[in-house]
């Protein structure tokens, strides 16, 4: 992951990760805003391949790391995040997300909201993950 805060002076800096969507539609992976960093939806998409197929514990697992990692570039950790937003394509799915998160947040417990939707960017993704740290 990298840092850029090029002409961003009034609205904080931008994380990278050089994830194949990020270029190709204009946004950054997280954006750092005083003591906040929000972090873009996450998959389990490692170095442009999706990664677990068919497995959406282990999905999430990959996403909330690369999600963590970009919490941690900016300048914050696990325990100041506040907020998980997942989106997973299955009903049948959010048991095992709901697992993961609580395997890496249970001792932080943030607020925490996930819905069911049509499909994510490639088919073989069965969830994405956004997360908000706040420091206190």
């Amino acid at each position: 992951m990298s840092l850029s805060g090029v002409g961003m002076e009034s609205t904080g800096y931008r994380v990278f990760s050089g994830g194949i969507w990020e270029e190709k539609y204009g946004y950054a992976r997280a954006v750092v805003v005083g003591g906040r960093v929000i972090v873009s939806g996450c998959t389990a998409t490692v170095d442009g391949e999706v990664r677990h197929i068919g497995d959406a514990y282990r999905q999430s697992l990959t996403a909330m790391e690369i999600a963590l990692e970009a919490v941690m570039m900016g300048g914050l950790t696990r325990e100041d995040v506040v907020m998980v937003r997942y989106y997973v394509v299955e009903h049948r799915d959010f048991d095992p997300v709901g697992r993961a998160i609580h395997d890496v947040f249970h001792k932080v417990r943030p607020a925490c909201t996930g819905v069911r939707v049509a499909g994510l960017i490639d088919p073989r993704m069965l969830v994405e993950i956004e997360i908000e740290a706040l420091r206190a």
